[in-house]
């Protein structure tokens, strides 16, 4: 068959001026297109498969030990806070107390200690000495060893000394100024572990950093190998610097092994301070250390069969998806990139074959009608193909196979549901954990009424006009408080400081008390009153702020924690959740178990309870205010409630790693198939419609590529083809 007409009148110029133009671009690397997207694709599937058969291996049952073991160092850290804080306030009240019994006029040692004692009743001894000859002025309570307090030269600060019966306390020395004199007002105080009831099950140690026991409680494990290896791991993080945000000291827990084959859940922690933390307690290396027999037998998890399944077919869609890419989406990508270019170089006598795919047998049917164009031929649609499935389809089709794959993951299989093993330890610390935080709110409120029952002391001795500056002091060193005032027998405020105050008008001062102010509006109104001495009527009232209330509930591990008044509602919540004033608790079993908890009358610890019904199981506690104080007529108690799924028992654990494992094949399959469909898909489209446009006769528009990849290259030698029709039709004008 005789060649077109076009080809005999081809100049000679136009194949050596196509070399010429093409030798640049004719071994161009493509690193871009198609080939990145789908190699990616094909290593992150492999590498989730991977993972999938390494995370989903079977659990054994020590894994059901974690998180009684986390519980462990939580209880830890609860009591070395709550040890801390208290050492702290005790040393603080001192100062405070020598500060304000001090000064010019002075009040005999004798006054001074009777005074403190009918203030603040936790020290065991209290006494004044003189420094120069060290003699005893006066004394309450047991015997303090003077020779332990005037060694050294830094005699004034906290210190713990060793009692001839073998007890350990903390003795706390002041300077109290008497005139031109200067004496020591000296406090003893014990290291019981506020807050934490040990039992017959559970023994508390208190360490120095040295690992020697200062204080204990509980059967005694201190000579146990697993006891002495707690003891000298606390000692040695003791000195860690805490991280950001969390217990303001190192922290940790292990497992003991006793006689018998029993196990010992251990968790230790330092009563440290936080960088940038003020807290003379936080200096004398204390540790806290709690251990728990374990008594149940855990749980194995199995799901190393499902693993190597769901790995095994992960495996089998990714040979298959990237088969079909390449067929469909990389070969013809590239086929058509030789094809224009074959045809750019002025190659004319082979005709262009067809494409799979319908953007690809778009674009190949226009490049053979310019072929033809090139040998002479009129510009005609005759060549446009629309058949076939799209580059879009095929993509939507790989991406459903892999969605398919991991959406279950996500979603159905391996759910713990509600029968999950649970132990019976983490419930039975749920209810110690929130004993101790309503023990340590009801400390903070009583104690916040003794530094108002101290500046109602002030406040005696001064004048009406001169009681702003008292509470201005009071303000500025505690930071429990919103506002600080003086309120008369006919309920008009004095003297204030801080915000306005919230006592009711017209209302006389409430007796020595804890005193809640509203129970309802925006924010809940707590004040501490305290009469001032010798002036009948008068009172000093601490309102405290709300945020002081969030931060005494706040603690890590504990989950979801609310303080309740006497009508069981919230009057404040943990940080992480938030809370509505006044609003009922969230759930009938928390209301049930705060009602039955208000009803056990002077319990001395809190009820837990094991709750199912409905959803995730969820451990929920409750205790209420015991011990008396300023706070005994309140009825406040603390609520928790920690859901089941966030701890770490292994059917929770096989749960969270199987979503891990759809997850990453989602973010596989999204991030790459997406990638692909906008650097190939979106491209190739775009040049189908460019290249019919070509060949449909529009010899204007100028195709730039995009991109330096196999797109781009098509474009280029559609540009170089659109050159050449454009210098044909000129010649054969002219």
């Amino acid at each position: 068959m005789s060649a077109p007409r076009g080809s005999r009148r081809r100049p000679a110029r136009w194949p050596r001026m196509r070399r010429h133009r093409t030798r640049r671009r004719a071994d161009m690397p493509l690193l871009g297109g198609a080939r990145p997207p789908i190699a990616a694709l094909l290593a992150l599937l492999l590498a989730v498969a991977g993972l999938t058969a390494l995370v989903l291996g079977d659990r054994d049952g020590g894994a059901a030990d974690a998180a009684v073991l986390a519980s462990q160092q939580h209880v830890a850290e609860d009591g070395a806070l709550a040890l801390r804080a208290s050492l702290d306030e005790s040393i603080t009240d001192l100062e405070r107390a020598a500060a304000q019994f001090g000064g010019a006029a002075a009040a005999e040692p004798d006054v001074v200690l009777d005074r403190l004692g009918r203030i603040y009743n936790k020290w065991r001894g209290t006494a004044v000495v003189d420094p120069d000859g060290g003699t005893l002025l006066a004394a309450r309570g047991e015997n303090i060893p003077l020779a332990t307090v005037l060694k050294g030269r830094d005699v004034l600060g906290p210190r713990l000394v060793r009692l001839p019966s073998g007890e350990t306390r903390m003795l706390v020395v002041t300077a109290l100024r008497a005139g031109d004199r200067t004496r020591l007002l000296v406090a003893s105080g014990s290291l019981n572990v506020p807050g934490i009831s040990a039992g017959e099950d559970r023994s508390l140690l208190v360490v120095d950093s040295a690992g020697t026991v200062l204080a204990s409680d509980g059967p005694s494990v201190a000579r146990t190998a697993w006891a002495k290896k707690a003891r000298r791991t606390a000692a040695a993080d003791s000195a860690k610097t805490p991280e950001p945000g969390g217990h303001p000291g190192a922290g940790g827990h292990l497992v003991g092994q006793g006689r018998d084959g029993a196990r010992f859940a251990v968790g230790y922690a330092a009563a440290g301070r936080a960088p940038g933390e003020t807290s003379a307690a936080g200096t004398l290396g204390l540790s806290v250390i709690t251990a728990v027999e374990i008594t149940e037998d855990p749980s194995a998890v199995r799901t190393q069969t499902f693993g190597l399944a769901a790995a095994g077919i992960l495996l089998v869609l990714a040979l298959v998806v990237g088969w079909v890419l390449l067929r469909t989406v990389q070969r013809p990508l590239l086929r058509l990139y030789l094809e224009s270019r074959r045809l750019a170089r002025g190659d004319l006598d082979r005709p262009v074959p067809s494409f799979p795919g319908r953007e690809a047998a778009r674009t190949g049917a226009a490049l053979e009608s310019l072929r033809r164009q090139l040998l002479g031929g009129r510009p005609t649609r005759a060549g446009r193909a629309r058949g076939g499935f799209g580059t879009r389809g095929t993509v939507a089709v790989c991406a459903v196979l892999l969605l398919a794959w991991a959406a279950p993951l996500l979603f159905l299989v391996n759910r713990a549901g509600t029968t999950v093993s649970v132990p019976q330890q983490l419930v039975e610390d749920q209810r110690r954990r929130t004993d101790t935080a309503a023990d340590r709110v009801r400390k903070a409120l009583n104690e916040g009424w003794a530094d108002v029952a101290s500046a109602a002391q002030a406040v005696a001795g001064h004048q009406q006009d001169d009681a702003g500056a008292v509470l201005e002091k009071t303000l500025r060193e505690h930071s429990r408080y919103r506002s600080v005032y003086v309120v008369g027998k006919d309920g008009t405020v004095l003297a204030r400081a801080g915000a306005t105050p919230r006592h009711p008008e017209g209302r006389a001062p409430h007796p020595d008390s804890v005193v809640q102010l509203n129970t309802s509006g925006k924010e809940p109104a707590v004040a501490a009153y305290a009469a001032v001495p010798g002036d009948s009527g008068r009172a000093v009232v601490g309102e405290y702020d709300p945020q002081f209330l969030v931060s005494m509930v706040t603690r890590p591990g504990l989950g979801h924690v609310w303080l309740v008044d006497k009508g069981r509602r919230i009057v404040a919540a943990d940080r992480a959740h938030g809370f509505r004033a006044f609003a009922p608790l969230p759930g009938r079993h928390l209301q049930d178990l705060a009602l039955t908890t208000s009803g056990a009358g002077a319990k001395s610890s809190g009820t837990a309870v094991l709750h199912r019904s409905g959803g995730t199981p969820d451990i929920a506690a409750a205790a209420a205010f015991t011990g008396g104080g300023a706070v005994k007529d309140l009825g406040w108690q603390v609520v928790s409630s920690q859901p089941a799924s966030w701890l770490d028992l292994p059917e929770y654990t096989a749960q969270r790693r199987t979503m891990l494992a759809g997850l990453l094949g989602v973010t596989a399959a999204v991030a790459c198939l997406g990638w692909l469909h906008i650097v190939v898909v979106q491209p190739l489209r775009s040049l189908a419609a460019r290249a019919e446009a070509l060949a449909a006769g529009d010899r204007r528009t100028v195709l730039f590529p995009q991109h330096h990849d196999e797109v781009g290259a098509v474009v280029r030698n559609l540009e170089l083809i659109r050159q050449e029709l454009v210098r044909q039709r000129q010649e054969r004008n002219r």
